[in-house]
């Protein structure tokens, strides 16, 4: 036979023909060999591994099913032979066949996926990776986006109206009602405002505001985008949105836009101050703006202002009128020379920002090139402006109970001056129409019976009268007398204005610190009682709690009364009960000061008010506001619970009522026994002290008198246990603002608290409790222990030698006491100048009430060198040389707010 025909031999592993059948099924990647030779052969697509043996069938089956299961996992066949091999089946195509007819097929699992529009997740990617989107895919989204934005701003801009300015010529009003809901008062309504075409605006008004404003205006578009992105931020951030405003954005708010400081509102801003700044010319967007803006006085627009300013028509402004009008765009609240609303809004304060940023201007506007240096040099004196203007239908109280509830809506709330002056609010107050009358019938009864300045110019004229009044049990501000009248150009509100210091009215403070913590005479946490004996002599040596004498600048620091009259060693409630000095004083120290003022401050007192720096603040150099004081005041009627005096009931904006107006909530001030012990002493100042004509009220009260340096003012505060009022006395300079004396007015020699304000009180009192039962006072528990001063005799108080005026120095006032401190600095024992438990001057001095003379402090006071806000010698020390109008310390609000 033929070597050709030579029958070929088995494979190694045997199996016969079924096991080579088996072999061929394989996968495509591992083909089998050919029966002809089964080692190893070539073919076009390259060369083959060798193939594995196989013990038997079920091995055989495995290793198919694993072949089948990878196959699986591939994506279809490479170019093969011409013929192929693969099978398809499970695993699909064999990896070297899939070229030809047969075997070319793809199995199930290796078929290719169908492409998508958006390949995401990516499909090539496995993993993490399929969620990362192609550099493709991040490029198309931005453009769409950009696209969307553009669209969407087109569609905005074409979308918006442009604003007109006649839509604002009549606004909504502020209405403020009466406790009973009836109609207190209307603010607002038809503006003040005459609108004006450019030619009318003086190009030097012009330049000043767009120097101060918008210094690009010329040639901006409307928007400032980096300061729009400024105020967006601040928004997200919950803050302010200042900044980020051109002259266009601020003329398209004020004649187009709700105050809502939202996002909203800002990109509606935005789209309408570029159509605006497309369509409009310059100096139309211009005179829209200065035609809208509000400059104060009740003045929208610039005809207005140049009114309420200058008392002119516009086109007369003179360069630097138009800065300062260009000012007050800055906020009129914080830049009229007149004073505003909030303790950091004083006539003083503004007037000196008014003045630096008028001066700013023009600066501003030789460096942009508005103005030449030779013209700014014309003007360095600050424009005079004219008197404001009463508001109408604010006569009489009107203006101040207005005045009043405003501060407190604007503490209550986030709502800023400017948008409140836009209106809509409806405001309810806890003023009583009853009561108000009444206490304006009392002080006008008092001042056409007491005053005559036709008569005594030189000492009747410029007097003043302040007084509110507050309800024990909640705290409501129910009556004020804030002067004469907005309509008689009286604009301070004397009911809520600081630098008038209280005087004796301060002593119930230290007494009542005495019975709350006690002194070095008595054991720790035990209080004073009241009954405990001090020193009344005139000019007595203070000492401190070890018992040495505080050093004074000519020898040791001794306490001037009003009067010489040795009254030996008294009980703290006769002291009261004749507002005698020198037991204070030394109680104060012994006390400590700093518990009095604590004392002062948890009854309602507020810490910026007090004067704390010497011995005399036990005596009243602190300048608390008239609501004040009888708010504090009323914590004593109340049996030591607090509650801060409001004047808002609730407000309601287009229905709504706005958050913040819930009445106080009582606090815990001084415990029962200490409140109703001091209330006991006050009644004592009633029946039998300096304060006896308040008797003619006919029924139970108790209150304090005070009087002040040189009767330069003088007070009552009493309260009965429904009503706690309060009345000041002062005379102002209205150029200065300083205190002056008020010996002599009326054809009174010295001016005391138990006079014209006891009457006034009274007077007024009688009136607002008519038809109220006549309530007595809670008896005070026994309290403290009663503890002498140091030196006091024992059994029988009687003064020592060396505390009677006979063995007093030189200083010693003679028997006729002068009506003025002490002028030579030889006859005023005075302090060393760090000496801060030392008093620099005259205070409140004792038996003020009770007669006699301005010695040293009309109600007495330490005698002293002059004090740095008094130059008599006086105990002002710096805090009492003026009256801060509306809103400085000691007001109502928080710092006179």
């Amino acid at each position: 036979m033929s070597e050709h025909r030579r029958k070929p031999s088995q494979p190694q592993g045997g199996g016969g023909r079924a096991a080579a059948r088996r072999a061929a099924q394989q996968p495509s990647g591992r083909r089998a060999a050919s029966p002809r030779d089964t080692t190893s052969t070539e073919s076009p697509s390259g060369s083959y591994e060798e193939e594995p043996s196989y013990s038997g069938r079920a091995d055989a089956r495995r290793a198919a099913q694993r072949g089948s299961a990878g196959g699986a996992r591939r994506r279809g066949p490479e170019p093969g032979g011409p013929t192929g091999s693969g099978s398809g089946g499970h695993g699909g195509a064999g990896r070297r066949g899939g070229g030809g007819a047969e075997g070319s097929g793809r199995g199930r699992g290796g078929a290719r996926p169908k492409k998508r529009l958006i390949d995401y997740p990516r499909s090539e990617k496995y993993g993490w990776r399929r969620f990362v989107p192609s550099w493709k895919q991040v490029t198309g989204v931005c453009f769409g986006f950009m696209g969307i934005l553009m669209i969407g701003a087109g569609a905005a801009f074409a979308w918006v109206d442009t604003p007109k300015a006649q839509n604002m010529a009549v606004v909504e009003n502020n209405v403020f009602y009466w406790d009973d809901d009836t109609q207190l008062a209307a603010t607002g309504g038809e503006r003040n405002r005459q609108i004006v075409d450019i030619g009318r605006i003086p190009t030097s008004t012009q330049d000043a505001v767009i120097a101060a404003e918008n210094a690009s205006f010329d040639t901006d578009k409307g928007v400032d985008p980096m300061g729009i992105a400024r105020a967006v931020v601040n928004m997200a951030k919950g803050g302010d949105t200042q900044g980020g405003s051109t002259i266009t954005q601020q003329y398209v708010k004020n004649t187009y836009l709700d105050q809502d400081q939202t996002l909203k509102r800002k990109f509606t801003e935005l789209f309408i101050s570029i159509k605006v700044g497309a369509t409009k010319k310059k100096p139309v967007i211009l005179a829209g703006y200065l035609n809208t803006a509000y400059f104060g006085r009740d003045a929208y627009g610039i005809q207005a202002a140049a009114q309420a300013y200058f008392g002119k028509d516009s086109e007369k402004l003179k360069p630097d009128e138009g800065a300062f009008l260009a000012s007050l765009l800055k906020g009129p609240n914080l830049y009229n020379p007149d004073g505003g609303i909030g303790d950091n809004a004083t006539s003083e304060l503004n007037t000196k920002r008014a003045q630096v940023r008028w001066k700013w201007i023009l600066d501003r506007e030789v460096e942009v090139g508005r103005m030449t240096q030779q013209d700014r040099d014309q003007y360095q004196t600050f424009p005079k402006l004219r008197a404001s203007q009463a508001a109408s239908g604010l006569s009489g109280q009107k203006g101040y109970l207005v005045e009043t509830a405003k501060k407190y809506v604007l503490k209550q709330t986030d709502i800023k001056p400017e948008d409140f002056e836009r209106g809509g609010y409806r405001v309810y107050t806890t003023f009583n129409k009853a009561k108000v009358k009444a206490m304006e019938q009392a002080v006008s009864k008092t001042r056409q019976e007491f005053l005559n300045p036709g008569k005594r110019p030189e000492t009747d004229k410029f007097v003043q009268f302040g007084s509110s009044s507050i309800d024990v049990k909640t705290g409501k501000i129910v009556a004020l007398y804030g002067g004469e009248g907005w309509d008689k150009k009286h604009f301070t509100n004397n009911a809520d204005t600081s630098g008038v210091p209280v005087g004796s009215t301060w002593k119930p403070y230290v007494l009542a610190a005495a019975m709350t913590y006690g002194t070095q005479n008595t054991a720790d946490g035990v209080g004073l009682s009241p009954m405990s004996k001090y020193n009344g002599n005139d000019m007595i040596v203070i000492k401190d709690r070890n018992g040495n004498p505080m050093p004074g600048k000519n020898g040791p620091f001794r306490q001037k009364n009003e009067s010489n009259r040795a009254y030996g060693f008294v009980t703290l409630k006769e002291a009261m009960q004749d507002s005698i000095n020198s037991p204070f004083v030394q109680l104060g120290v012994d006390v400590g000061l700093k518990k009095v003022q604590d004392v002062a401050e948890d009854t309602g007192i507020l810490e910026e008010s007090m004067d704390q720096r010497n011995a005399s603040f036990s005596l009243g150099t602190s300048t608390p506001s008239a609501i004040r004081m009888a708010s504090s005041y009323a914590t004593f009627a109340a049996s030591g619970e607090h509650r801060e005096p409001y004047s808002v009931l609730k407000v309601l904006k287009k229905g709504k009522p706005l958050e913040g107006f819930d009445a106080p909530k009582g606090q815990d001030a001084l415990e029962k026994d200490v409140a109703d012990n001091v209330t006991n002493v006050l009644e004592n100042v009633v029946k039998n002290g300096t304060a006896k004509k308040a008797l003619a009220l006919g029924r139970p009260a108790a209150g304090k008198t005070g009087t002040t340096d040189k009767n330069k003012s003088a007070w009552f505060v009493g309260y009965t246990p429904q009503l706690s009022t309060s009345v000041t006395l002062f005379r102002t300079d209205p150029e200065s603002r300083k205190l002056l004396s008020m010996n002599g007015t009326g054809g009174v020699t010295s001016i005391h608290g138990g006079d014209i304000p006891t009457e006034v009180w009274t007077n007024y009192m009688r009136e607002a409790l008519k038809g109220q039962p006549k309530t007595p006072f809670p008896e005070g528990g026994l309290i403290g222990v009663k503890a002498d001063a140091n030196g006091a005799p024992s059994p029988t108080p009687t003064p020592t030698p060396s505390d009677t005026p006979s063995e007093t120095p030189s200083e010693t006032p003679s028997e006729t006491p002068s009506e003025t401190p002490s002028e030579s600095p030889s006859e005023t024992p005075s302090c060393e100048p760090l000496d801060v438990e030392c008093d620099n001057g005259g205070a409140d001095g004792g038996g003020e009430d009770a007669g006699g003379t301005d010695n040293g402090g009309a109600d007495g006071g330490a005698t002293g060198t002059p004090g740095p806000g008094d130059p008599d010698g006086g105990t002002t020390n710096g805090n009492t040389g003026t009256t801060n109008g509306d809103g400085g310390n000691g007001g109502l609000f928080g710092g006179g707010g």
